[in-house]
């Protein structure tokens, strides 16, 4: 899976369309990787939480409708959110 790191947060990439694919690795100068479709939920629900941090999915990323979903409550599980208060602050 296509990824990157900033801030401390990985993003995952998500395509929703071949060509958008074909222009973001093009434009990162890498080969096309296999294509593998996956509904946005598993994304978010299961891979998320398998990353080990704090990790976002960019969807088209490159192109202008591009967007991103960012590892907050109400996107993706609260177990590894970033935005939920830690259980010592709670305290």
């Amino acid at each position: 899976m296509l990824s990157a790191e900033s801030g401390g947060i990985r993003w995952l990439f998500a395509f929703t369309d071949e060509a958008a694919l074909e222009r973001f690795v093009e434009a990162r100068g890498e080969p096309v990787p296999e294509r593998i479709p996956v509904y946005g939920a598993r994304l978010l629900d299961q891979v998320i939480p398998k990353v080990g941090g704090p990790a976002g999915i960019a969807v088209d990323a490159g192109s202008q409708t591009g967007f991103v979903l960012p590892p907050v409550t109400g996107i993706v599980p609260d177990a590894v959110a970033v935005d939920v208060p830690s259980k010592e602050s709670a305290a």
